[in-house]
């Protein structure tokens, strides 16, 4: 990968910078540690003051600002790891109920420390936006635009799943496709870390692994003071090799040689500072009966190879967790109005991905093969035929090269992974 490409625009980029220009508000921009947070708001807010918390002096000289003067010794300005002081929370809403403050814009990656006060401080004046690891479309990115996924132009769409998919190139050439290829080797690999980008593979390898010892002894010690960490590192690695399957905690608990209560609360530890992610069954009776348990997936796969030590697999497991994983950071970071989960009965049937939207539902498989069969689609013609008029189409996404329809009648499609995720 090019290091040019560590410079390429983000997708929060394009929520983020008009908001100066409208009403007066507070934003708070947090995700996993190293995700570059710092890098996009500074970018972004250039004329803001900055104050890094994790500077002692700094924390010593905004602890010393009183209230009442906030807004004009520190003004709109950029704070960065603020949950590290508390006191500047009240301050901050002191000053913007007073009138005091235009724009201001925290910043911070332990998500439980910054949400607690948030809601006790600025609850209903605060924006909150994640930034996650480097998503498909911003590797691939060409110029100042990372552009609409297809995904996004899908679900946008809410019914129009052949009219967009039609309207596609089924194929992909020349330099385009290269870009592509390139961008998803890389993140299939290596994961989205921007600070990844420039360096060799041997140093990508180091930074990864002290990037699990920074993870264990920072974002960790701000969750939860443990004193033996042993126990937490078996259930992050099982965890991390559980990735697109569904959660047993008895079983995770068992393996860990822990409490099904530890095992919940480490996850829950793994999950606020954006590790993992959960992802819910659909509940509702379509087929017969329903596993109501929720699928666990790694938010970033070059974090996931690190822990299980998988670098050269690209098995189904994988591939489903760097589709899934790429969808559900798109919706958190879009704010698009979907809600995803995944389906699955006792009785054996399942689909990987049910996207519901306002008018329906569309169905999508994940398959690691690099062709789409009439046997990759058995599933998705069984919901279609279930949901009746609530379903809006299906999605098997392959590792090929070519858009194709499928079934007309169902509005079934093969789709490349790497295509629908840019």
């Amino acid at each position: 990968m090019s290091e040019k490409l560590q410079l390429k625009p983000r997708a929060l980029s394009n929520i983020l910078e008009d908001v100066p220009k409208g009403p007066p508000r507070l934003l708070l921009v947090t995700g996993a540690r190293q995700t570059g947070k710092t890098t996009l708001v500074k970018a972004l807010f250039k004329d803001r003051p900055y104050f890094n918390c994790d500077s002692l002096e700094v924390r010593d000289e905004l602890k010393a600002v009183p209230a009442r003067e906030w807004g004009q010794v520190v003004g709109n300005a950029v704070v960065d790891e603020v949950q590290k002081e508390p006191s500047v929370f009240e301050k901050v809403k002191y000053a913007f109920d007073e009138g005091k403050l235009r724009f201001t814009v925290l910043l911070g990656s332990s998500q439980i420390l910054l949400m607690k006060k948030t809601r006790e401080s600025l609850a209903g004046r605060v924006f909150v936006h994640e930034l996650w690891p480097l998503m498909l479309g911003e590797l691939a990115a060409k110029g100042g635009e990372t552009g609409l996924p297809l995904f996004a132009k899908c679900v946008r769409s809410n019914g129009s799943l052949g009219k967009v998919l039609s309207a596609e190139p089924s194929v992909l050439v020349g330099e385009g496709k290269h870009r592509l290829q390139s961008a998803e080797e890389h993140l299939t690999r290596w994961g989205g870390m921007p600070g990844l980008l420039p360096l060799s593979p041997a140093d990508r390898e180091k930074w990864l692994k002290s990037y699990e010892y920074t993870y264990l002894e920072k974002d960790l010690g701000d969750l939860a003071r443990l004193d033996d960490l042993e126990p937490f590192k078996k259930v992050q690695r099982l965890c991390a090799a559980r990735s697109a399957g569904i959660l047993s905690y008895s079983e995770l608990a068992r393996d860990a040689g822990v409490s099904v209560d530890t095992a919940k609360r480490y996850l829950e530890y793994l999950r606020l500072s954006y590790q993992a992610f959960l992802l819910p069954s659909y509940h509702e009776n379509l087929t017969s009966t329903v596993i109501k348990a929720p699928k666990v997936y790694w938010s970033d796969i070059g974090l996931l190879r690190q822990l299980t030590c998988r670098w050269g697999v690209e098995e189904e497991g994988v591939v489903e967790t760097y589709a899934v994983s790429e969808m559900h950071k798109w919706v958190r970071t879009s704010g698009e109005k979907a809600e995803l989960f995944y389906y699955r009965t006792r009785s054996g049937f399942e689909l990987d991905l049910l996207v519901k939207m306002e008018k329906g539902f569309l169905g999508i498989e994940v398959k690691s093969r690099s062709k789409a069969g009439p046997k990759d689609f058995t599933g998705l013609s069984t919901l279609a035929d279930r949901l009746g008029k609530k379903w809006l189409g299906g999605i098997c996404l392959y590792r090929g090269g070519s858009i194709e329809e499928m079934d007309p009648d169902r509005d079934l499609w093969a789709v490349p992974i790497n295509r629908w995720l840019t």
